[in-house]
Formats: structure tokens, sequence, C-alpha cells
């Protein structure tokens, strides 16, 4: 479900979990009560449990959240320590070695494999490094945080949904971002939901362990967000603005944009 279809979903169950805090105080008192809004927003009690059960506040994820602009002011700078020989060379191979499923993936959504990949390989150093904060644990301390709680309640309510469908099934063991996100190239709970698919949109994808998977995904949030196959993805060219929907910082865009110009020789 949409980010924006929950957040109605929760909107008016909200009022009665409305208290928020800036640390951990009170922390317990609000899952209990959020308990209720879940509840009332089509999550099992047994859901519920096997995710949040003994989940406590985590100030780690607070420091974070209050932290400076990750990708800084320098779009130089940044893109030199991200688009390195050794990641383009990198992803030039992972182009190869997933030749036959990005293939397919460009033809039903028109994303060419080299921003994929580039995405891919900002986000997780093409699935190596999946985050490890417990997922669970972030989501309901960012939910409780006054800063972001009614957007996080709501990307909290879609974690417990992929719980109750069964497309979690080890909450406990899931690790991601310190803000929630999941999978090889970090989508929010609400976007595994809309957009989690396979190549050929067959099976059950797994966006944490199948790096086929999460690629096909980000291609179907991408086409979403307005990709236009066969133009250009540079700034100022017209699908510039839907990586730009993937990530709002304009550095992180631009990198991801360089990225792909390397992987396909321009």
């Amino acid at each position: 479900m949409a980010v924006a279809a929950i957040t109605a979903a929760v909107g008016g169950a909200s009022a009665r979990a409305e208290d928020c805090g800036k640390n951990g105080e009170g922390f317990s008192k609000w899952l209990s009560s959020f308990k209720q809004v879940a509840t009332l927003d089509g999550v099992s009690a047994e859901a519920f449990d096997a995710a949040l059960g003994g989940v406590s506040y985590d100030p780690e994820v607070k420091r974070h959240d209050g932290g400076v602009a990750m990708f800084g002011h320098n779009f130089a700078g940044f893109a030199a320590s991200h688009v390195t020989p050794g990641m383009v060379a990198r992803g030039k191979a992972e182009l190869k070695r997933y030749a036959e499923p990005l293939a397919k993936i460009e033809q039903r959504f028109g994303v060419p494999g080299p921003v994929l990949v580039a995405i891919w390989g900002q986000e997780t150093s093409f699935g190596g490094d999946n985050g490890s904060f417990p997922t669970y644990t972030a989501l309901a301390t960012l939910a409780y945080d006054c800063r972001r709680a009614e957007r996080y309640r709501a990307e909290l309510i879609d974690a417990l949904m992929l719980v109750e469908r069964g497309i979690v099934q080890h909450p406990s063991q899931l690790r991601g971002a310190w803000a929630g996100e999941i999978g090889q190239t970090q989508l929010m709970p609400s976007a595994y939901l809309m957009f989690a698919t396979t190549p050929d949109g067959t099976g059950t994808p797994d966006l944490v362990h199948d790096g086929a998977d999460a690629l096909a995904s980000t291609a179907n949030f991408l086409k979403a967000h307005g990709w236009q196959q066969g133009a250009g993805w540079d700034e100022g060219e017209p699908n510039f603005a839907a990586i730009l929907q993937w990530n709002s910082a304009e550095i992180y865009a631009k990198t991801v944009a360089l990225f792909a110009d390397r992987l396909a020789g321009r």
C-alpha cells in the first residue's frame, strides 16, 4: 500500500497513540497503545508480537536521524569518493553477471541496467552491506520520536503488514539502514509493498537475498515515478526527475547519473 494511502488509514487512529517523545522515556507505554492502532489497520496480534515483542528504543537511531545531512554540499567530492575506478569496475562486472535478468527488467520497465546497477552500488555496495540496524527497532524508534512520527507510524504499519502477509518471516532477524530501509536497494516498507517484484513478474520477490529481485523492484519504482524509456538520465534530462524521486538529494541523484554514465561507457 502506498505511503499516502496508509497515512490516511492510520490518520484517525493515530490520535489514540498521539504521544511521542524525544528519548526512550514513555516508549514502552506508547508501543502498547500502538498495538491497538495496528490492530485497527489489519495487523494481527501474532504479527505485531513477532515484529515488535521485546523491542526497545534505540538512541543510536535517534542520533542518526538528528545528524548532519549525509551527502554534504560538495558534489565533486562526494562523487569522487563514490564513483571510483574500483566501483566502476565492479559495476561493469555486475552488469555482465546480471545481463539476463537486466534484459528482462529493461524490457518490462524501460530502465537500463547501468542506472539500476549504479543505484545498487550506491545503496549497498551491490548487496554487500544492507545495513546492520534491526529494522523493526529502527522503525519503532522513529515512529515514537516526535520529529517525523506521522510518517514513520505509516511506515511501521506497512512493515508490520510485511509480517502479516508472510513476506518477512523472521522479523527479529531483519537488518537494514537506520531509517528502516530494507533490501539490497534500500526500499522503505511502503515501497516494498507496492513495488517488490521479480525480473519476469513471476514468483515471490526477495529483496534482501536476491539481487535480481532488488533490481527489478527498483526499476518498477522508477517506472511508476515517471521514468521514460529511451530518454536520458543526466541532470536536465527527463529521467533525472525519476532518480530524484528515488532520493531527493540532488548530490545523490547526480552521483547516480554519473555512475550510470561510466557504466554505460559514456
